[in-house]
């Protein structure tokens, strides 16, 4: 049965409660079954599947492959508690699932709240310019054609510029609307490839994905390190998780460079897989056998960066929004003021 996927918060807060009745002993059957009960009677996607799982964990099953079978969980969440299980690490991977899955939560509102803004400036920018070409413009001029005869006989004739400002503004708006619209419908329908390839051909918003891109690996490469796993297998796992073809292809050749024999911070370094700053950290962290620690703290600044940089992009997109519709309106009242003014001074 198809079932709607569970939200970052949903997940963060599973693995955590999860986590927590782990570390006090309590086997994972009867944690699910704790959980299930204190869920709240409405019939909401997550206690479904906890029912579910509780059976298939009655039934034998292992936690991964009950959350498999809901079919509500991300594949990075089953692949991550399937490497717990394997290495007995299951306790640490689910409270690193939960920073994981609620730091991804803060980024998408970020993001969301991001687009929701400039939408809002779009769609009031397209109905200032059309009310200004529908009622606005119009009523100016059958006035002052009563008065004068014909604009485009007068000297008043660059009203018309004002139409054909307005009218070259409007369509422009609506070309936007229209592309943003159909990104919408594509990353809805499950074609998210398409709008990241469109995305990532625009300077600013292919810096945010592979910003998102280093983050998301860089969370997986530390949960399967805590695992258990060697670097290179932990880096080989953690490439189809960054989810960003630039970033995966960087990945790939530090791969190639640590089965040469070099380890992942001067693989990472020498490939340029890090900024600078991030990357001498690596190698600090890796020489000194604290490498778990800097992980920790690269995620946190990594997850600073994708912040900072939709936050940057917002600050880009608003002023010039803002600015085509002060510019548009400003310069067609003023066309269609200045005839006004000009009679004015002339009976005056």
């Amino acid at each position: 049965m198809s079932r709607r996927k569970l939200d970052n918060m949903g997940v963060s807060a599973f693995c955590e409660s999860m986590a927590m009745m782990i570390q006090s002993g309590i086997q994972t059957e009867e944690a699910v079954s704790l959980l299930h009960s204190g869920e709240n009677r409405t019939g909401g996607i997550l206690e479904s599947a906890l029912a579910d799982m509780k059976k298939s964990l009655e039934e034998g099953s292992t936690l991964s492959r009950a959350m498999e079978d809901t079919g509500i969980f991300p594949e990075y969440a089953l692949q991550m508690i399937k490497t717990g299980e394997d290495s007995g690490h299951l306790e640490d991977i689910l409270f690193r699932l939960s920073t994981y899955y609620a730091d991804q939560k803060v980024i998408q509102d970020k993001i969301r709240n991001a687009i929701i803004y400039p939408a809002a400036m779009l769609v009031l920018i397209i109905a200032v310019l059309s009310v200004m070409l529908a009622f606005v413009l119009p009523s100016f001029v059958k006035v002052y054609d009563s008065m004068l005869g014909s604009i485009s006989s007068s000297a008043y004739n660059y009203i018309n510029w004002a139409y054909g400002f307005c009218w070259l503004a409007l369509i422009l708006m609506i070309a936007v609307a229209v592309v943003l619209i159909v990104c919408l419908i594509l990353w809805k329908t499950g074609k998210k490839d398409t709008v990241k390839a469109a995305l990532s051909r625009i300077p600013a918003t292919s810096k945010i994905l592979e910003s998102m891109g280093m983050f998301r690996f860089s969370g997986a490469f530390a949960t399967f390190l805590s695992s258990g796993k060697l670097q290179d297998e932990a880096v080989l796992d953690s490439i189809p998780m960054a989810d960003c073809r630039p970033v995966e292809e960087k990945l790939k050749k530090c791969a190639r460079r640590m089965e040469e024999g070099h380890g992942f911070a001067q693989a990472a370094y020498e490939e340029e897989v890090f900024e600078p700053v991030y990357g001498r950290m690596l190698l600090a962290g890796e020489r000194s056998g604290n490498l778990d620690k800097v992980l920790e703290k690269l995620n946190s600044h990594l997850e600073e960066d994708c912040s900072s940089r939709v936050d940057r992009l917002v600050g880009t997109v608003d002023p010039v929004l803002s600015f085509v519709l002060m510019v548009t309106v400003g310069l067609s009242l003023l066309s269609v003021m200045l005839p006004l003014i000009g009679m004015m001074s002339s009976i005056g």
